[in-house]
């Protein structure tokens, strides 16, 4: 029987149609196709086997529909129960646990709260920020940055505490995090697929542009970069991501490593890393959808499925 891959994406162009041919041609008992959706009902089996999602982050409904696909057995990239409560705080905690180096990091109060929260009535919990002493803490600069962001967006070097103040003031209703600043030597984002295949890119985050270079890492620093790559990705449960390293006195520092929807155009990447994340997705999918792991079966909820009654 033919499985069926099924792709949501966004305004991005050069990706999905290269990944679906590539899937198509490779005549391995596999299709991949845009997915179509409307009104889901709640008990409303899912068609495709594996779907891969580039965009419900931005799209509440589609992340909706993709939880209720996880329930009907469907390989979900990536893991929408993960996705909806993930944030760089509880990242920077985790993956220091695993011996990943971090930059010291700080979750903040929000500068601003929905309609209906009194300050005084309704946030007796909470303490006034002693902004000295976290500077102290953090040294400057430092980075202030919304906690489920991504795409550089709400993203400040803050150079001076009036500075840092002023960016938080403008943050409303974002939960943000302050993080140390790491004077790199050097700088590379990691395309991470399938929890095992990891591509080391050279990269310019002040141009923001990708450098293809080789030898850019010593062997053992690179082993090093695709060592910690692989306990976040594994740790997280992402098949799809993108982490950035901060390299300092020869210690890669992970500053960002929760983005589960990896810019994959052909002008961010270059052609010839653009050529290898279609390969390595259409392989991913492929072995998922001919019998790869399910997030119902690793979440323990199949088993306690009841038979349907009518």
């Amino acid at each position: 029987m033919t499985k069926r891959v099924g792709l949501i994406v966004g305004r991005e162009w050069s990706f999905p149609p290269k990944f679906i041919e590539e899937v198509n041609r490779r005549d391995a008992g596999v299709v991949a196709e845009m997915v179509s959706i409307g009104a889901v009902r709640m008990d409303q089996p899912c068609p495709w086997d594996v779907i891969v999602d580039r965009i419900s982050h931005e799209v509440p409904f589609y992340r909706t529909y993709l939880k209720q696909c996880v329930l009907e057995g469907v390989a979900v990239v990536n893991n929408p129960f993960m996705w909806t409560a993930d944030d760089k705080f509880f990242g920077a905690g985790l993956i220091t646990k695993l011996g990943v180096a971090s930059p010291r990091t700080f979750a903040l109060p929000n500068k601003e709260y929905v309609k209906g929260i009194v300050h005084e009535e309704s946030l007796k919990n909470l303490q006034l920020i002693d902004w000295e002493g976290l500077v102290r803490e953090l040294g400057l600069p430092c980075i202030l940055k919304d906690a489920h962001g991504g795409g550089w967006r709400d993203v400040y070097v803050c150079h001076t505490l009036e500075e840092l103040l002023r960016n938080y003031d403008q943050s409303a209703l974002l939960t943000m995090v302050a993080q140390e600043f790491i004077h790199f030597q050097q700088f590379v984002r990691c395309m991470c697929l399938g929890q095992e295949e990891i591509l080391v890119m050279p990269y310019d985050p002040k141009g923001r542009k990708y450098v293809p270079d080789d030898d850019y890492l010593a062997p053992a620093l690179k082993e090093r970069v695709i060592r910690d790559c692989r306990t976040i990705v594994r740790a997280l449960g992402y098949d799809m991501n993108s982490i950035e390293f901060a390299i300092r006195d020869g210690i890669p520092y992970a500053i960002d490593f929760m983005n589960p929807a990896p810019d994959m155009d052909i002008y961010s990447l270059t052609p010839r890393y653009f050529e290898w994340v279609v390969t390595h997705m259409a392989d991913m999918v492929i072995r998922l959808a001919q019998g790869g792991r399910r997030q119902v079966d690793q979440m323990g909820w199949a088993g306690l499925f009841a038979q349907s009654r009518r």
